[in-house]
Parts: structure tokens; sequence; C-alpha cells
């Protein structure tokens, strides 16, 4: 048997120990956490034949996925900022690409599509849930690609992501935020809230912003570059507090409080930051500027509000035939 349990680590584990044409071919391997004999039988099963059979030279050399997935998890521990979310994901999915080579990449972002059964029972993965995951392995099998040469040729070009329509068009205008601000029941909140709506910064962002006089700066953002932004008159005042030490999750609780004490529930933190781009369209700005504020690198970010300029549009569209 090329199969036992692993009384340590509580899993199965897989051993393949054979000698095939005067060589000794040796290889050991822990199997996903929570899978039943059954299933580690049948991975024996594929397993072992697929060996065999690159041992004996019947079968071309092709990576599996989890050697990919392995060598990204090392070498991006302490690089990713997600790397705990990103080694969740991936391990969310195991079951679906443990023992498979990389060419069976497109199968198996099928059958992850189509598999909706979240980890407990009555759960339904969103397809935004589903779609991180497949990015997450998509990541890992280029790096796999790019850093270690375990193909000659990107893996991922036949891989499909399931499309995900989840933008959100809520919008808080100035009485809204101040509503919310006079709401809170914490001050470092009420500076949260206005800062957020007046610069556009994310609530992380808030946390670890440099104040330099009247400039804010962040070191690193979500797409890895720098960004500073001037400070909105309005907000001179709470500079002095930036930036927040508050834990995220005391905020959010916070957040969570005044909503609902203003009947704003629909209303979401994240929210203040598409309210600062709203207001700024609304006021004639253009999207490319809008996208420099909000520190979009990818201009298809910002077309999320190309809706909010039809009256801009309008304008330019009257003067077309007009004297010049």
């Amino acid at each position: 048997m090329s199969i036992r349990w692993d009384t340590r680590n509580k899993r199965w584990r897989y051993e393949f120990d054979r000698r095939i044409q005067g060589r000794r071919h040796r290889l050991s391997r822990l199997l996903p956490r929570g899978w039943s004999q059954a299933q580690a039988d049948a991975y024996d099963r594929t397993e072992s034949a697929r060996l065999y059979a690159l041992a004996s030279g019947a079968q071309r050399v092709d990576p599996l996925i989890d050697e990919a997935v392995a060598h990204y998890l090392r070498d991006k521990r302490g690089v990713l900022k997600s790397y705990k979310a990103t080694a969740e994901n991936l391990a969310a999915i195991a079951w679906a690409y443990v023992g498979r080579p990389l060419s069976d990449l497109p199968a198996i972002a099928r059958e992850v599509a189509a598999h909706k059964a979240g980890a407990r029972e009555g759960v339904v993965l969103s397809p935004a849930t589903v779609r991180n995951r497949l990015a997450c392995l998509k990541a890992a099998c280029r790096w796999a690609w790019k850093a270690h040469a375990l193909v000659p040729d990107d893996p991922t070009t036949r891989m499909q992501l399931p499309a995900v329509k989840n933008e959100r068009h809520v919008y808080a205008q100035r009485r809204g935020m101040l509503k919310l601000a006079r709401a809170a029941d914490r001050h470092d909140l009420r500076v949260a809230i206005r800062v957020a709506f007046y610069t556009g910064l994310r609530l992380g962002e808030i946390r670890r912003v440099q104040v330099d006089g009247r400039a804010l700066h962040l070191a690193d953002t979500k797409n890895g570059d720098r960004r500073s932004l001037p400070a909105h008159p309005r907000i001179i005042t709470c500079l002095r507090y930036l930036p927040l030490a508050t834990p995220r999750i005391t905020l959010q609780a916070a957040y969570r409080r005044a909503r609902a004490k203003v009947g704003m529930d629909d209303v979401r933190f994240h929210d203040l930051r598409h309210s600062a781009a709203s207001e700024m369209v609304n006021a004639g700005v253009d999207l490319y500027t809008v996208g420099r504020v909000l520190g979009h690198r990818d201009p298809r970010s910002t077309q999320r509000y190309a809706h909010l300029t039809h009256d801009t549009l309008a304008d330019a569209v009257g003067k077309i035939g007009g004297k010049a």
C-alpha cells in the first residue's frame, strides 16, 4: 500500500517507493486535510500510475500543480500582504488540483467554478469567492513558470476565470457623511469617516498614512505604488490624529453601530471611498484625475464611475456643430 495514516499530522500520507529499470524512485507526500480513505486510495492509483510512467520513460514530464503551489507559498512568504488569505484560498480548492498536472489547469478551473458548495453544509460560495480562489491558483502556476521554469510556456493561458459583476453603486453625499460622523461613538471613527470621504483612502490606508505638513503619504498601497495626496481644507484638524492606531476590527464595529443609528445600514465604510470619487466626478473632474487620486493603476477600475459623467458628456455633445 502506498497510503498510510500519518498519526503525527492527522492526515493521509502517500508514499511511492519503487525500483524501476534499475533505479530506485521514492516520494512521500501529505494529502490534504479532511480527505477520506476513498479519496486517498483514488489518488494512490492515479499518482502511482503516473509516477511509474514517468520513471519508465513512457510519459513526458508534466509537473504537478501542488508543486507549483508549494514554490509560490514558499517564495511569497513575507512578501504578499495577503499571504494568509492566499494560502487559505489555495487550500480550499486543493481537492481539485492535488496530484494533477499543470496541463489540467483549464479543466480544474471549470470544475472549481461549477462547485458552489462551501465548507459548511448549506453554504453557497459567491462568484467573487470562487474567482478569488482561482486567481490565487493562477498566480501560483504563473509563478512556477516564470520563476522556476517548471514548464516552457505559461500554463494559465487557457485558464478561464468566472466573470463577476459585484460593483456597488452606493454613495453617501456630504450630508450623509456628516450624519454618520455625528452618530459615531468614537472620536477616531469620526476622524476616519471624514478622512475617507475627503480623500478616498481605504480604512487600512488611513491606519498607516503618514502626514507631512498638509500632505498625506502612503509608502505602500494595494497596487504596490507610492501615493501622495494634498489634504482637503476640511480635514486639516484631523491630520494630527493620523495615522490611526485603533485596530481595524474596533473601527468596523463602531461604524456598524453608527450606520444603524442613522438608518444607513446599506452604506459600508468602503462606500465612502466611492463617495469621494462621486463627488469629484459630479464636480466635473475627469476620470483620469479621479483615478490618480484613488490610486488606480488600471484605468478600468475608474470606469465604474463613468455613468456619473452623463451631464458632462451631454454638455460636450451639445457643443457639436456650434459656432467656432
